[in-house]
């Protein structure tokens, strides 16, 4: 008899707490629902008034699934007439680069892509503003460094003052070359030159065919520097000197884009989502350079610090 009471108490109890979980798994559920119909309007709203759409390029550039589907939305909307592409990057890595690049041309085949370069506009930044058909900078905005690097560290004296003794098995001389265990052999050498070498090869041809430049001339060019915005403009690098304000009055007056469209921004979103970003950037920032966290080769301008 004396458990009766507690038997009651602790239904009543359970009942509350499926009431409560009841009640949040219906708000949330609603929540869900309302949010997405927002995006969906938002997005429809977008898509059914003309406008001009402006992408952002900034920070170090790597391949993002994410950003090429957003950039492929903006080519595929009737509603997009044109595309403003601002960068502000000293590059990345060579294949983001290229994807990005790619992305771009394709959604420029029925709409006119225009490059705004701000404070930087280097090596792979610089790739990607060869997808646009005019590339504005400032005056004093920096871009160029045309070229490709591979950089690693070789840590085998320190290994050995500590004690330290690393050993490799592979499969053939020149796998896993560099390495950081082992001093770079001429073989290794020869063969980590021979793939930036081609790599640049293919940068100098796209850098030649964009801004239709002999081979020769891209070549005395595309040798590492940097060149200031009135410099690039000298060179011909780059077409014109102003901001996002000179791009559209090249829209309107070069690509008969009607005057006053308003300018939104492209939302390029995430493909990793939220939480995995905030650790990889968090981890990155804490224990890596994010120099060195960049897988394969990298087009990058770095000063001396």
């Amino acid at each position: 008899m004396t458990l009766e009471p507690d038997f009651i108490a602790d239904r009543r109890r359970l009942r509350r707490r499926l009431t409560f979980w009841r009640i949040a798994a219906i708000v949330g559920a609603l929540a869900v629902v309302l949010v997405v119909a927002g995006e969906f309007d938002r997005v429809r709203g977008v898509a059914q008034r003309s406008h001009i759409v402006r992408i952002n390029v900034e920070g170090l550039i790597v391949d993002d699934e994410a950003r090429r589907l957003a950039v492929g939305f903006a080519g595929t909307n009737d509603s997009t007439k044109a595309i403003i592409l601002r960068i502000d990057s000293p590059g990345g890595t060579t294949v983001g680069g290229e994807a990005l690049y790619q992305a771009l041309r394709r959604a420029g085949k029925d709409k006119p892509v225009v490059a705004v370069i701000g404070t930087l506009g280097t090596s792979a930044g610089y790739m990607v503003a060869l997808a646009a058909d005019h590339i504005i900078v400032r005056d004093t905005s920096v871009t160029g460094s045309i070229g490709v690097l591979l950089q690693t560290t070789e840590i085998s004296g320190l290994l050995e003052k500590l004690g330290i003794r690393a050993e490799t098995i592979r499969s053939s001389p020149l796998k896993a070359t560099p390495s950081p265990f082992e001093e770079l052999t001429p073989e290794g050498r020869a063969a980590a030159q021979a793939v930036v070498d081609d790599i640049y090869g293919w940068f100098v041809d796209l850098f030649a065919e964009r801004r239709g430049l002999t081979r020769e001339t891209a070549l005395e060019l595309a040798d590492g520097r940097v060149f200031t915005g009135r410099q690039a403009l000298s060179e011909g690098l780059v077409d014109g000197i102003g901001g996002e304000r000179e791009a559209i009055e090249w829209l309107e007056s070069e690509r008969d884009i009607e005057r006053g469209l308003p300018v939104r921004e492209l939302d390029q979103g995430s493909s990793r989502g939220f939480l995995i970003d905030l650790i990889t950037t968090v981890t990155r920032k804490t224990l890596l350079s994010e120099r060195l966290s960049l897988d394969g080769l990298i087009s990058v301008w770095q000063p001396d610090r």
